[in-house]
């Protein structure tokens, strides 16, 4: 690999961009293509595409070329609004996934390092915290307060976002009234982008069970 792909490769990654260093393993030809960037070839095109969702390094053949991709993706990012005890079941989840976790939450009573020994907390107010985040494809969202004073504040913000995942807990009467408030302020396009109630219908009853149906929805959503 050359010193400056080496050089591109780690200023991308600073700046929490997904991207591929491909070589044509017969003349050594190498480049480097970021998310959404193409190719002279249609095919490798998919293929890094494939590559940079799924997480994954291979050796392709295209049109008798083989390339091989290695994929440099930034780590995966939760954003988790309310330190409910779903969240304490939800972040040990996430970390074993290698999810970088936030938790946020204005309470700190329920937000603290006694509670929540593995995670970085902000006690502060989502409209406060998100705008000094990097909210991108590799992030998701989660909202489990109940509190439309905390959970829309939330949602108002990233739903413009580009995040590959938003889910907020509540039943189905809940979401329907979330949605007809956020509504005032969002497309119906959007608003379909929450996933409510939130998580994969696996009957889950415990706190660790609705976090698993919560873990399981983020990574259908994201792999699928």
């Amino acid at each position: 690999m050359q010193r400056k792909i080496l050089e591109e490769i780690i200023s991308k990654q600073s700046e929490r961009k997904s991207l591929a260093y491909v070589i044509n393993t017969k003349n050594g030809d190498e480049f480097i293509i970021s998310s959404g960037e193409k190719t002279d070839y249609p095919e490798l095109d998919n293929e890094i595409i494939d590559c940079l969702r799924f997480d994954r390094s291979k050796l392709v053949q295209v049109d008798n070329i083989n390339f091989f991709i290695d994929v440099y993706n930034p780590p995966l990012k939760l954003l988790i609004i309310g330190a409910v005890h779903i969240a304490q079941h939800l972040i040990n989840f996430a970390n074993n996934l290698n999810f970088d976790c936030i938790l946020i939450d204005p309470r700190e009573g329920f937000a603290n390092k006694e509670r929540f020994t593995d995670v970085k907390i902000y006690n502060s107010w989502p409209d406060e915290v998100l705008p000094k985040l990097e909210i991108d494809e590799r992030t998701a969202v989660v909202t489990l307060t109940h509190d439309p004073k905390i959970d829309d504040v939330a949602l108002d913000y990233v739903l413009d976002k580009s995040c590959f995942y938003i889910g907020s807990l509540g039943s189905k009467k809940t979401h329907n009234a979330r949605i007809e408030r956020l509504s005032k302020k969002h497309s119906k396009q959007n608003l379909t982008t929450i996933h409510g109630p939130i998580g994969l219908d696996i009957g889950a009853r415990s706190p660790a069970e609705i976090a698993l149906s919560i873990v399981g929805e983020m990574i259908s959503k994201l792999r699928l």
